[in-house]
C-alpha cells in the first residue's frame, strides 16, 4: 500500500503586526475598514457530511478500523458521535488496538499514543476481535 503524501505546510508571512493574520489585513483595518471590528467574534459552523457505519445492531454502531490514516479521519468520529441520537453508541473494533496513531509523537519512554489510548481519551468504547462481547457474535 502506498504512503500518503504529507500535507504542504502553509507558509508564514514575516513581520505581521501583532493580532493580525497578514500585513494586508492590517493595512485594510488601518485604512478602508478602520471603523470596522477586526476578529471581534466567533461563528460556529457545521459541514454537513454523511457517515456510513460498518455494522449496526439495535443502538450499537461498530466502526471496524485496521488503522487511522490521519488527524482528519480520527477527529471525524468525535463529530459523528455528537450527531448521533442519545440512545446510539459508536464503538470501535480495532484490528490492532495497540498500533501507534499516525503522526503520534514519541514519549519520553519511547512509546507513542495507540489507537486504544485515543479511544479511551475520547470516551469511546473499543474492542479487538478477541475481546468482543459474546452476545455480539
Amino acid at each position: 500500500m502506498a504512503k500518503r503524501k504529507p500535507r504542504k505546510i502553509r507558509p508564514r508571512e514575516k513581520n505581521v503586526p501583532r493580532g493580525y493574520d497578514s500585513k494586508w489585513e492590517y493595512e485594510l483595518h488601518k485604512n478602508i475598514f478602520k471603523n470596522w471590528n477586526y476578529h471581534a467574534d466567533y461563528i460556529e459552523y457545521i459541514i454537513k457530511k454523511k457517515y456510513e457505519p460498518d455494522f449496526v445492531k439495535d443502538e450499537i454502531i461498530i466502526e471496524a478500523k485496521g488503522r487511522f490514516w490521519d488527524h482528519a479521519e480520527y477527529s471525524k468520529y468525535v463529530w459523528i458521535r455528537k450527531a448521533l441520537p442519545t440512545k446510539m453508541e459508536l464503538v470501535f473494533l480495532f484490528q490492532k488496538p495497540y498500533a501507534p496513531m499516525p503522526q503520534a509523537k514519541k514519549r519520553k519512554d519511547g512509546t507513542k499514543r495507540t489507537h486504544a489510548e485515543w479511544a479511551e481519551k475520547n470516551n469511546f468504547r473499543w474492542y479487538s476481535e478477541d475481546s468482543l462481547p459474546k452476545e455480539w457474535r
